[in-house]
Parts: structure tokens; sequence; C-alpha cells
């Protein structure tokens, strides 16, 4: 028996609810890997699949957590061996597969990913899904063309999981870091993982129908959508690319014309780490165990427990928790 996050649904009142749990290996789903969890972390989706389900959940009862870091116990897969070191962020675990809030989890070894060397398993869910799309985006902006000397880069959400990630991974990586924040209080934070400048979020709100602004951005990390990101679109310098990996501002792109596509030659490029292919889930989390900064991932660091998520998933969803949370499921 080990300890697990189950979430049970009353189905004649529809609601949710979630408790610590002790639950057997015979409970888990079917998976070619054992995997002894060591660590797990908090996701806006987490939050989603500890509360009402947000249409993520498809059946009860579930144990959620979509990121989960630890060592293999036991695999029928030949890439994988007891004592290897894993990985596991993305491919619905959490939602349509029971995940990483609990103490053991049984997977499909295409989901799993060697642990990096520089990497142990509780700096991975520092990183985690978050970690992994911030490094995503900067790839994808250096794939196309970003340099150092282009200007700045505006990474919007600064202080949530992905826009910590990468502020400090740009910053380390030698870039101007421009972070954009509607939480004044965390200016101190985003400077010490190195943005150069703060701005705040009602410079970037209202939306306009002027067809272009002045250039300022050379690339842009965005985790917001909505009328932000139709007006971070006017104002990116010639040839600059948006990657956007969130839509925290709404779905919608707010104020947005076709002009900065077609005058400027701006890429939006879309980023995805749900479904990204294995060679560049290895490669990615390479980059981040050579170009993120240990000391900076880990001022971003919330310690917590399986009994604290219940809590931290409301959180989350009432967009209340900075940095990174990482979940000692053995605490």
């Amino acid at each position: 028996m080990f300890k697990a996050l189950v979430v049970n649904k009353d189905e004649d009142s529809g609601k949710t609810s979630a408790a610590v749990e002790e639950i057997s290996v015979d409970d888990l789903p079917h998976g070619e890997v054992l995997v002894a969890v060591d660590f797990s972390t908090v996701n806006y989706k987490d939050g989603l699949c500890i509360g009402p389900g947000g249409g993520l959940v498809r059946k009860y009862p579930h144990v959620p957590g979509i990121d989960f870091a630890g060592t293999v116990e036991e695999s029928a897969d030949d890439r994988y061996k007891p004592g290897d070191k894993v990985v596991l962020t993305g491919w619905r675990v959490g939602e349509a597969h029971w995940g990483g809030y609990a103490q053991k989890a049984r997977v499909l070894a295409d989901w799993l990913v060697p642990l990096p060397a520089g990497l142990d398993t509780r700096a991975a869910m520092a990183v985690g899904t978050a970690g992994l799309t911030a490094m995503l985006a900067v790839m994808a902006l250096e794939d196309q063309g970003l340099k150092k000397d282009h200007g700045p880069v505006l990474v919007t959400g600064a202080a949530g999981g992905v826009g910590s990630v990468a502020t400090a991974i740009l910053a380390n990586l030698g870039y101007e870091v421009a972070a954009v924040t509607g939480r004044p209080e965390q200016e101190a934070y985003l400077r010490e993982l190195g943005a150069g400048q703060i701005v705040a979020r009602e410079e970037l709100e209202e939306v306009t129908r002027k067809p272009l602004e002045s250039e300022i951005w050379a690339g842009c990390i965005d985790a917001v959508a909505g009328a932000m990101l139709g007006r971070v679109l006017k104002q990116m310098k010639y040839g600059g690319s948006v990657a956007a990996i969130g839509l925290a501002g709404g779905a919608a792109i707010e104020g947005a014309l076709i002009t900065p596509f077609i005058l400027r030659g701006v890429n939006l490029l879309g980023i995805d780490s749900v479904m990204q292919p294995y060679d560049n889930r290895v490669r990615a989390w390479q980059r981040i165990a050579s170009d993120l900064p240990m000391d900076k991932l880990e001022a971003m660091i919330q310690p917590a427990t399986l009994a604290d998520l219940p809590q931290l998933g409301k959180d989350i969803l009432k967009g209340q928790v900075k940095g990174r949370v990482v979940v000692d499921v053995n605490a």
C-alpha cells in the first residue's frame, strides 16, 4: 500500500472531493513501466483536475498530477531498467491517465524521458511542464533567428511557472529580458531571475485599432493571449517572433490585425508540450540541464506535500501561486 491524492466524484451532486488515501499497485492503470515517484509539481491543469475536472478527467476515482520524476522499479520495456531515473510530462497523464500525485505510478514507456545528467528528480519537478514549455519556446525563438543583439525579449505572465523559468533561461543566455506582470510586489523576484525591465500589465492590456505601433520587442514568450497578444504583435520588431504558450487572458487575440505579419514579417509560433515528439523532448531537457541556472531555479521553489494539494489546486486557479511548486510525495 502507498499514498496517493485521490479525487472522487459524487454522482448525485456532481461535486468532487480530493483527499490523501492508501491504494495498492493493483489499483494502478495499465502501463509498461512502474515508477517510484520522488516529486511532482502543480500546474494550472492540475488545479482543474484536483477540483471540478474542467472536462479533462474522464472517470473517477482519479489520481491527478501531470508531471512526475522518480526511479524505475519494474519495466517490461528494454529502454528502461530498475534504478533508472526518469521524468514524465504531458501525454494527458494526470488527466485521462492516473498521474504523479502518488508514491508510485505506472505508465507507457513512450511517455518517459531519461533524466538528463546535471538534474536530479527534485530539480526536474522544479522545471516540470512549465519549464519544459519555456525551454521549447526559447528554442523556437532561436530557431527563427532570435539573436542577443536584436533587442529586448518580452515575457508575459512572467511571475508564473512558465514565465519564471523563461525569464531565468533567457537572462542566463545573455538576452535582455522585459518581464510583464500584474503583481507589482513581484518586481524584486523577477529582477532576481534576471529581468532587466519590468512592464506593468496595464501598459499592454488596452485594445487598439492601430495597424502597427513602434518596434520594441525582438521576441516574446506569451502566456496571456487575449488583448495583450494583440497589442504585442503590433510592437514586434521586423522579423521578430512570438512564442504563444498560454491563454490566461482569453483564447481570442483581441485587436489583432494582419498587418504585423505582412508588413513586418512577424511570426506567431504555437508551442505545445503535451504531445511533443520524443527527440525534441530530449533536446529540450538537455538544454534545460545546461542553460537553466540552478541557483535561480532554487529561488522559484515552493515546497509542498500531498496533503497541501487540495488547497494549492484552488490557489493556482486563482493565480495565487508564484514560481514552481515542488511536491514531495513521500513527505
